[in-house]
Formats: structure tokens, sequence, C-alpha cells
């Protein structure tokens, strides 16, 4: 399993920003890479992503939301993976750490995976990010 971790400050207080971080079927329009996200019912989704060339499609549960500070998930279908986003209050907003954990069982697709995979994360991360934050000033 490979980890990834990414973290950056957002200029609003956490209860805001968790407030638009657990609309997890928005996450479309955050990210260019993110297809689209399907509600399953109940705390699960099914995600369509095109990374390195190749569609992925991986059905996510939510296992932990604590307003206003955590929201978790981890995979049920699909890639294997599990992720966490840890909001802190800070002078500046809110740091929001992201730590993303991720197996695929394709040596070959693997070793190209996790060549990609560090600064696709990151830049997906900041996009996401970058976006949540302009969604929250839009809305002032």
């Amino acid at each position: 399993m490979a980890t990834i971790r990414h973290s950056e400050i957002i200029a609003a207080p956490p209860e805001k920003v968790f407030s638009v971080l657990c609309q997890v079927e928005d996450f479309a329009d955050y990210s260019d890479l993110i297809k689209r996200i399907e509600p399953l019912g109940g705390e699960r989704y099914r995600w369509h992503v095109r990374a390195v060339g190749v569609d992925w499609t991986f059905d996510v549960e939510v296992t932990e939301s604590r307003a206003p500070e955590v929201l978790a998930w981890e995979s049920v279908d699909g890639v294997k993976n599990y992720g966490r986003y840890q909001l802190r209050a800070v002078p500046e907003g809110t740091e929001v750490s992201l730590t993303l954990t991720y197996e695929i069982r394709n040596r070959l697709m693997e070793r190209a995976v996790n060549k990609a995979a560090t600064p696709l994360v990151g830049k997906v991360s900041r996009q996401i990010l970058e976006r949540v934050e302009a969604k929250l000033k839009a809305a002032e």
C-alpha cells in the first residue's frame, strides 16, 4: 500500500470548510480528474475518475464524519483506498490535511500509478481545496 499526504490552508473557519467537504457528491465540481460521483444511498458513493490515462471506478463509504474536524472514507469496491481529511483551526483559517492510502493489485499498473500518484494527488488535492475556498468566498 502507498500513502500520500497533502495539506493546505483555507482562509475560512473549520465549520464552513467542513460543511463544503462533507457534500461528497459535489467533489466532481472541484477536480478535473473526477468525472462524476453517484450517490448510492446512505454514506456510499461511486466515484468515476480518469487518472494516468485510465478510467477508475470505485465505491466508497464515509466511515467517519465528525464536524468540523474529520471526514474519512474507505473503498468498498474497486481500487482499494482509505482517505481522511483532518481539519484544524489556525490563525489564517483552517489547515486541511489529506491522507490517502491506496493499493492496486496489478503490479504493472501499480508501478505506473505509484510513479504518478504523489504529484497527481497533490495537484488534485490543491485543486479541490482551491475550489472549495473559492466556493466559500463566493458565498460570503
